[in-house]
C-alpha cells in the first residue's frame, strides 16, 4: 500500500461508470405524495444519492483491500524453458557447456507482513475514511432534502394560485353575465360588459401561463426526486392550510451551532486524517519487517519428453527487515509538509465559522423579512375580500359603479396571489435557515 491511499481517502475522488446508475425502478410510483413521502422517494431514487451510496461501498472495499495485506500473501510463479544453445563457461581454461536443455520450476511463496507503517496507517485511518464517505452522503442528502422541499412547496402553491385564478374566472364570468343582463335591460351601457370581458380574458391568460409554469415545476420536482420521466405528475396531497400551519416565528429564537453543520463535521474528519498522515511521516524511520517461506519444484532433463520425470526441489524460510538509513532529507520535508497541511486546516475552520455566521445572519434576516411580509399579506387577503364583498353588494344596490367592483376584484386576486407567493418565500427561507442552523436532516 502506498501513501497515495491516504490522499485518495482524503479527497474521495472516485470515478464511477455512468452505466452503473442508469438503472432505476419505474414500477414504484407514488399514489399519494406528502412532502415526507417525496423526500423518502428522492433519497431512494435520486442518482446523486445512489452514487454516494456506491461511493461508500467502494470506500469500504478499498479499506478492506488495504487491510488485507495483514493476512498471509501466497503466490505461485511457474516457468518452463528450453535452451536453443546451452550456455558455455570457461573451466580450467577450457570452454565447457554447462546446463540442461530443458528446465521448469514452480515456486510457492508465502509472505507475512509483521510490521509496516503503511498498514499501520491503514488500520488507524480505516474508521475515519469510512466516516468521511458517510458524511459526504449525508451532506448530499441534506442538500437534496432542501431542494426537494422547495420544489414541493413551489408546485403546491402554484397549484393553489391556479385555484385562485379559477375562482376569479368564475366571479368574472358571473359579473359578465350580470353586466350583459343589465345592458339588455337598459340599466347600463355596454362599457361594463367590455370591462368585464377584458378582466376575464386577462384572468384566463394568467391562468394558462400558471398552468404552463406548473408543468415545468412538476418536471423539476420529478428530476430532483429521480421520478420516472414517462410517469404522470407527482400526486401531491398536502393542501395549503397544512403548509400554512408550518409557518411560525419560533425559528427566529434559535442560534447557530457550528458542530451541528455537516460541513464542520467533515472538516473534523479531514483534520483527523491529516493528523494520521503526520504520524505516518514521523514513522518513516521505522523498519519494515516481514517473514517468508518459499518452496520450489525444479525439473531438469536433456530430453523434453522426460522433463517432469525427475524433481529436484528446494525450500527456504527467512525474515526480512528493511531499514531506511538516509533518504536525502525526504523525511524532514514530508513531516514539515504534513504539519503545514494540518496548520492550513485551522484556517479552514476559521473560514467555515465565518461562512456559517454569514449564512445564518442572511438566512435569519431573510426569514424574518419574509415572515413579516407573509403576515401582512395574509391580513390583506381578508381585507380585500371584505372590500370586494361590500362593493359587490353596493353595486347591486346601485350605490357603487361597476368599475369599483372590477378594481376591488383585481385587488382581491392580486392579494391572494401575492399571499401564496409570500408563503413560498417564507417556507423557502425557513428551509435555508434550518440548513444554516444545521437542524435540517435527511431522517424521514
Amino acid at each position: 500500500m502506498k501513501r497515495a491511499f491516504y490522499l485518495l481517502a482524503v479527497s474521495c475522488g472516485l470515478f464511477i461508470s455512468p452505466q452503473l446508475f442508469a438503472q432505476q425502478s419505474t414500477d414504484s410510483l407514488l399514489t399519494s405524495a406528502t412532502l415526507q413521502e417525496c423526500i423518502r422517494y428522492a433519497i431512494s431514487h435520486q442518482p446523486v444519492i445512489r452514487q454516494s451510496l456506491i461511493d461508500e461501498a467502494i470506500t469500504d472495499r478499498t479499506v478492506k483491500s488495504k487491510l488485507a495485506d495483514w493476512y498471509p500473501q501466497i503466490n505461485l510463479d511457474y516457468n518452463i524453458q528450453h535452451y536453443l544453445k546451452i550456455p558455455t563457461t570457461i573451466f580450467n581454461g577450457s570452454p565447457v557447456q554447462q546446463g540442461v536443455a530443458n528446465s521448469s520450476a514452480a515456486l510457492f511463496g508465502l509472505n507475512q507482513n509483521i510490521f509496516t507503517r503503511d498498514l499501520l496507517l491503514a488500520t488507524n485511518t480505516a474508521r475515519d475514511v469510512r466516516k468521511q464517505s458517510q458524511q459526504t452522503t449525508a451532506r448530499n442528502q441534506i442538500d437534496l432534502v432542501a431542494s426537494v422541499s422547495k420544489a414541493y412547496y413551489d408546485v403546491l402553491l402554484t397549484a393553489e394560485q391556479i385555484k385562485v385564478l379559477s375562482e376569479d374566472i368564475t366571479r368574472l364570468e358571473r359579473s359578465l353575465k350580470d353586466a350583459n343582463n343589465q345592458y339588455a335591460s337598459g340599466v347600463v351601457d355596454k362599457t361594463d360588459a367590455k370591462r368585464a370581458t377584458i378582466s376575464l380574458n386577462n384572468a384566463r391568460a394568467q391562468q394558462k401561463a400558471a398552468r404552463e409554469l406548473l408543468t415545468a415545476k412538476q418536471a423539476y420536482l420529478k428530476e430532483l426526486m429521480g421520478y420516472p420521466t414517462n410517469a404522470g405528475d407527482v400526486p401531491l396531497t398536502t393542501d395549503s392550510s397544512a403548509v400554512a400551519s408550518q409557518v411560525t416565528g419560533e425559528d427566529t429564537l434559535l442560534t447557530a451551532d457550528y458542530k451541528s453543520r455537516i460541513e464542520y463535521q467533515l472538516l473534523q474528519t479531514q483534520e483527523s486524517l491529516l493528523q494520521a498522515n503526520l504520524k505516518y511521516n514521523k514513522w518513516s524511520y521505522l523498519p519494515t519487517v516481514s517473514a517468508f517461506i518459499n518452496y520450489s519444484f525444479a525439473y531438469q532433463s536433456p530430453d523434453f519428453n522426460k522433463l517432469y520425470s525427475h524433481d529436484y526441489p528446494n525450500s527456504l524460510m527467512g525474515l526480512k527487515l528493511s531499514l531506511p538509513i538516509f533518504q536525502g532529507g525526504k523525511r524532514v520535508h514530508n513531516i514539515r509538509m504534513a504539519e503545514l497541511q494540518l496548520q492550513r486546516t485551522q484556517w479552514d475552520y476559521a473560514a467555515l465559522r465565518s461562512q456559517i455566521n454569514s449564512q445564518y445572519a442572511q438566512a435569519m434576516a431573510t426569514y424574518k423579512s419574509n415572515y413579516n411580509d407573509y403576515l401582512t399579506l395574509k391580513e390583506n387577503v381578508q381585507m380585500a375580500k371584505d372590500v370586494y364583498d361590500m362593493l359587490q353588494l353596493q353595486y347591486k344596490e346601485g350605490i357603487k359603479t361597476y368599475l369599483d367592483v372590477l378594481v376591488s376584484e383585481t385587488e382581491l386576486r392580486s392579494a391572494q396571489l401575492n399571499f401564496y407567493n409570500s408563503m413560498y418565500q417564507v417556507l423557502s427561507s425557513r428551509i435555508d435557515l434550518q440548513k444554516a442552523l444545521g437542524t435540517l436532516t435527511a431522517n424521514y
